[in-house]
């Protein structure tokens, strides 16, 4: 089969590496790409936002079936266009990407059909949002209703800052569009984990469970990021746990999708936080697979990737054998100096190349400069993923891998995996 992946990222590259051992694979294409992606899948310049331009060039290359990565394309509507054509696709229309796309939409949508989420309040002006901050106490959460790229949720301190984060949004328009609503929400207190599911409509399948680090420093300390590393299986996750993330959260928002005629073919990637008394609170949805979520999940996934996919696009998700995990992945995030703030692109890379067994490195903001050298070329550059039967040994790969890649300015977290070694 012709296979098609949308994204350039270190989440597309994961999923590239995951169809190319594929059975159902025998053409592999990437749109756009980049540098470890090219050396398994045929890359193409376009951008995935462009739905016409998605859909014209699938059908050139006789695409079958597509697998969008990021929210952006979903979100603009290039799963539509390419059902449209005839072609087969995992990923939600637009209609079901306001599930991301817009956390008011997503909010509003939990609240209706009872999966267990925080208070908030929607704010269009700075007075509506001072009002909704002085019901709260710190820390406060605020966030941007549209896309900005994973840097649209804030945790201010107090409540003057909290304030100076809304004027930034609505008035400084420093997230252009994405900052013109605001979710003031209540803070919840407990411990972070990430479901990823996917769903054709009607059956929903869990995809090992995985825990992100989003804080930029050790001991979750420094600024948000767009994830800095993961591991996978959670270790104290069980069975018993995993049915009741799918009675309360799962189950009510595909029924929910069904219940308002939104049709939905993808991931729900739900952000959720384990209370102190063990109850769940849904933080965000996503509709696409998370990054680096997707860099340790789809190494430790016990199936074939690219059957799953194609029975979701089909409709058939029920008829699948569902194996779950069968290794452990460790991934640690080598970012660009002074990441998630400024920082500096186009510094050589040496030693990513290296084949080593247990070990896998993907792409996410490199590029080869003028003289074919690989360079840095965005703040999260490679997510170097150690593989194993147990988290000790995974972490161990991850970071042996780790020291024998360089380049200026590197920074990276040493405590991925702490939470669950030191339970």
């Amino acid at each position: 089969m012709k296979v098609m992946v949308l994204g350039g990222g270190g989440r597309e590259h994961a999923v590239v590496h995951a169809f190319s051992k594929s059975k159902i694979t025998s053409e592999l294409h990437c749109c756009p790409g980049n540098p470890g992606i090219a050396k398994l899948a045929q890359c193409h310049a376009g951008d995935p936002c462009d739905p016409q331009a998605m859909k014209t060039l699938c059908e050139k290359l006789g695409i079958e079936l597509v697998f969008v990565g990021p929210e952006a394309p979903l979100v603009a509507g290039t799963a539509d266009a390419l059902r449209e054509a005839g072609i087969l696709v995992m990923g939600p229309g637009a209609s079901g990407a306001r599930l991301e796309g817009s956390k008011a939409f997503s909010k509003q949508f939990m609240k209706r059909h009872g999966v267990p989420t925080s208070d908030f309040d929607l704010c269009t002006n700075l007075e509506e949002c001072k009002a909704a901050l002085a019901k709260r106490s710190a820390p406060f959460v605020v966030k941007a209703d549209g896309l900005a790229a994973g840097k649209g949720a804030f945790l201010p301190e107090s409540y003057d800052e909290a304030v100076a984060t809304c004027r930034m949004m609505l008035e400084e328009q420093k997230l252009g569009t994405a900052g013109n609503l605001i979710v003031v929400e209540d803070y919840v207190q407990g411990m972070e984990m990430t479901v990823l599911a996917i769903t054709d409509g009607e059956t929903v399948r869990i995809l090992p469970s995985s825990q992100d680090h989003k804080r930029a420093l050790d001991g979750d300390k420094g600024n948000n990021t767009g994830g800095m590393g993961a591991y996978s299986p959670v270790p104290w996750v069980d069975d018993a746990f995993m049915k009741k993330v799918t009675d309360e959260v799962l189950t009510p928002t595909v029924d929910g999708l069904k219940a308002e005629k939104i049709p939905f073919c993808g991931v729900i990637y739900a952000g959720i936080m384990i209370k102190p008394d063990g109850s769940l609170s849904v933080l965000e949805y996503n509709v696409r697979l998370g990054d680096p979520e997707t860099q340790v999940v789809l190494p430790a996934f016990g199936g074939d990737f690219g059957e799953v996919i194609l029975a979701c696009a089909k409709g058939e998700l029920a008829d699948i054998p569902w194996p779950g995990a069968k290794l452990v992945a460790l991934g640690v995030v080598m970012a660009s100096g002074g990441y998630p703030d400024a920082f500096e692109k186009g510094y050589p890379i040496s030693g990513a190349d290296e084949e080593i067994e247990n070990t896998f490195v993907y792409h996410a903001g490199t590029k080869l400069n003028d003289r074919g050298e690989l360079v840095t070329n965005g703040g999260r550059v490679l997510t170097v993923v150690g593989l194993a039967d147990d988290l000790p040994t995974a972490r161990e790969r991850a970071y042996g891998r780790v020291k024998k890649i360089s380049f200026e300015k590197a920074h990276y977290r040493n405590d991925i995996g702490d939470k669950s070694l030191k339970r």
